[in-house]
């Protein structure tokens, strides 16, 4: 499980790290830091959303309910 949380930030550090916008003057920084964290905050649910259901695939499986 740590294995994925782990793996989970790289893939949030490779997408997340090459965009950029440009063509705005001075918002640029704010456009890309804003898109960034729209991004990121939406990978960690949907990250969360698949730990919790391999979570719950795995103790059922071991517990056979």
């Amino acid at each position: 499980m740590w294995i994925l949380i782990i793996l989970g930030g790289g893939i949030v550090v490779i997408i997340l790290g090459p965009i950029a916008i440009s063509g705005y003057g001075d918002f640029n920084y704010i456009l890309t830091s804003g898109l960034k964290a729209t991004v990121a905050i939406i990978l960690v649910l949907l990250w969360i959303i698949i730990l919790s259901k391999m979570n719950k695939l795995i103790f059922k499986k071991q517990f056979n309910f």
